[in-house]
């Protein structure tokens, strides 16, 4: 235990706490002290005793308005929690329809790839007759016309 010697209202005390703890009690006496001098200034003489007990009430009052901004910060902190996760959970459901839509086209893309292949195949099948067609007319009208001479 450490000995701390505070001044409080104009007065020595000698106070004891743990060890380490010596400048917090000083700088929590202190803010103590500005608190009673402060309203004993503005409320005027009106005993120590009473003087301590609103002091410790304004100080009560505003450790409980500071525990509720804290509680209204975390719940509103918890709030965007909750909107980033839903907003997380849309943005992965969002990607996973887009994964499948993306197979499906390349499965279309694929499939018409397939039928432009089967179609080119066709067509050169089909000019490739026609030219052996149009060879074979072009010889039998060749070897007519010299079989009429």
């Amino acid at each position: 235990m450490a000995n701390v010697n505070i001044k409080f209202n104009g007065k020595d005390y000698l106070l004891s706490c743990d060890d380490g703890q010596e400048e917090s009690l000083k700088k929590l006496t202190s803010l103590l002290d500005e608190k009673y001098l402060q309203l004993k200034k503005e409320l005027g003489n009106i005993g120590e005793n009473k003087l301590l007990l609103i002091t410790s009430i304004k100080l009560i009052d505003e450790h409980y308005d500071l525990r509720k901004r804290i509680s209204a910060q975390k719940n509103k902190l918890e709030d965007l929690s909750n909107k980033f996760k839903e907003l997380k959970s849309l943005a992965i459901k969002f990607k996973d329809v887009k994964e499948v839509e993306i197979k499906e086209l390349n499965i279309e893309l694929y499939k018409i790839k397939k039928k432009i292949e089967q179609a080119n195949t066709m067509y050169e099948n089909m000019l490739d007759k026609t030219t052996e067609s149009l060879e074979k007319i072009i010889k039998n009208a060749e070897t007519s016309s010299n079989i009429q001479q």
